[in-house]
């Protein structure tokens, strides 16, 4: 059993199991969503129905990038396998914007020969079926994302969510073309949908970016890891001789990174000095889960030539 195929200590289910449920749902969804476009002729429910061949890539894909990202490190990758849920996010992301200029052509044809829509009613209650099982697994996989630390997870359910209020458009739209018998509103609101799903394609092509570019860590994970610090200076007795500074941080996937620098005594040995430096280690890491702490010991008043070169002018 591989690691990705682990179950979580609460029984939870592993990312990977988690993308397989959502490779089926999307295989569900495009039945439901296709047999729905085919005997209503809407472009607003064929264009949703494309968007959910992105779903299925997109899981796939993710699938893949999570098993390897739970990989350990080894020679030629030391520091783990963890950025490859980045690459899954912004595959997904371009993916979406591949969907959306397809959904574009298809409505501008529509909208300059507009057709008429038939068997509605099972056109609808096919979509909002689909809808259903896409709202669900959305709401699991965001809770999954946030105990795993997952952006592979996270971009999926972001994704379905889309897809969700996509539907929902739909369905009004739809609706309204019934009531109206404006034909042109249907793919008026394929365009619409295509829009949004570039603007939700767009933003995690940027999320995959910063994360690839080590990113710092978010300002509230930063005030822990200093509140942390300071709570520990507090409570050791040998506190008003330590500091600590140059905190540097970064995320790569599930894993969080924190390099800082300890500042002691410089007539501490160094086994007293090591000890400590174990103690804030822990100390960190407890307070923020998956973190990966490097602490560099200095004597007081001497600052690392790595520091002094880079903030001289």
């Amino acid at each position: 059993m591989s690691v990705a195929d682990r179950p979580s200590p609460r029984g939870a289910w592993s990312p990977s199991a988690l993308l397989r449920v959502s490779i089926a749902v999307a295989l569900v969804t495009i039945a439901l969503k296709g047999w729905a476009g085919y005997v209503t002729n809407s472009m607003g429910l064929i264009s949703d129905a494309m968007e959910s061949f992105v779903n299925l890539a997109s899981a796939t894909f993710g699938l893949a990038m999570v098993t390897i990202a739970a990989r350990p490190p080894d020679t030629d990758h030391p520091y783990g396998h963890h950025k490859a849920e980045y690459f899954s996010s912004g595959f997904e992301g371009i993916l979406i914007i591949a969907a959306a200029i397809a959904i574009l052509g298809a409505a501008v044809v529509r909208l300059l020969s507009p057709q008429p829509l038939e068997q509605l009613g099972w056109g609808l209650a096919l979509s909002i079926v689909s809808s259903g099982f896409n709202a669900a697994l959305a709401v699991v996989l965001f809770r999954a994302a946030r105990s795993h630390r997952s952006i592979a997870l996270e971009a999926d359910a972001r994704h379905l969510v889309t897809d969700v209020w996509t539907s929902a458009a739909v369905v009004v739209g739809i609706v309204a073309v019934a009531l109206t018998g404006w034909l042109w509103l249907d793919p008026v609101l394929a365009i619409g949908v295509a829009l949004n799903i570039v603007r939700e394609g767009a933003k995690l092509v940027w999320r995959s970016s910063q994360g690839l570019m080590d990113a710092a860590l978010d300002p509230q994970t930063l005030a822990l890891l200093q509140a942390t610090l300071d709570r520990f200076l507090a409570r050791v007795p040998e506190g008003p001789q330590l500091r600590f500074d140059d905190i540097v941080t970064r995320r790569a996937g599930q894993r969080r990174f924190a390099d800082l620098h300890m500042h002691v005594p410089g007539d501490w040995s160094l086994q007293r000095a090591a000890g400590l430096r174990d103690a804030v280690e822990q100390a960190l890491m407890d307070a923020v889960p998956g973190l990966r702490v490097t602490i560099q010991l200095l004597p007081l008043g001497m600052e690392a030539r790595a520091t002094q070169r880079e903030d001289a002018p």
